[in-house]
């Protein structure tokens, strides 16, 4: 693997910022992995993390989606207690994205220390917390994904996999830029996005041209 990530650090100049479209052909160009990677995008925001009012988060549908299967928990009725009740026993989740109707918030507090530190709590600005819960998961099993900054300031996303086109990851990656543009919080006055790379799974990190 070292000597594959080596080779592959030679085909970026880490002095220059690229286009998006050459960025994401040179992540697939690099990727150093023998398995299909995912192509993913990391970006350092002008913000403060530790001011909520601050806080980045926003969901968004990929255009050609992230190409990854997510397995989505639903806090709903009788199956939602129930559901609860195996997470409070054994700490444990096995699911991706978790949707849940009004009514069963209040109920989730007994497990909000275990959902909350894997961003799983479900949150009504991502659409995870709705009475109708059938449109929430079409719209989360075609692809519909949420983004949030971490305790660093920084956001991560994945835009497809190194199988995909150049052409479909790159309307992925400007669909996304779009997003969080339109994330920006309103206090926000400095350049709010400061730097952006993308990289393969495990490959070498290119600056993008922002």
């Amino acid at each position: 693997m070292d000597k594959r990530l080596s080779a592959a650090k030679k085909e970026i100049d880490p002095t220059k910022e690229y286009e998006p479209e050459e960025a994401v052909a040179l992540a697939q160009k690099t990727a150093t992995t023998k398995f299909v990677g995912n192509v993913e995008v990391h970006v350092r925001l002008g913000i403060d993390p530790k001011k909520t009012e601050q806080t980045v988060r926003a969901t968004i549908t990929l255009p050609h989606g992230s190409g990854k299967t997510k397995k989505i928990a639903v806090f709903a009725g009788n199956e939602g207690d129930e559901l609860i009740k195996k997470i409070k026993e054994t700490g444990q989740v096995d699911f991706d994205i978790a949707i849940a109707e009004p009514a069963i918030m209040p109920k989730l507090a007994q497990i909000a220390k275990i959902l909350g530190p894997k961003g799983l709590m479900p949150n009504p600005k991502s659409g995870t917390v709705t009475a109708d819960i059938e449109k929430a998961l079409k719209e989360y099993a075609s692809g519909k994904t949420e983004f949030k900054n971490d305790d660093s300031g920084n956001v991560h996303m994945t835009i497809g996999k190194t199988s995909f086109d150049v052409s479909q990851l790159t309307e992925n990656f400007k669909a996304f830029l779009d997003a969080l543009r339109a994330a920006k919080p309103a206090e926000i006055k400095k350049e709010f996005i400061q730097s952006m790379t993308i990289h393969s799974t495990m490959g070498p990190a290119i600056k993008i041209k922002i």
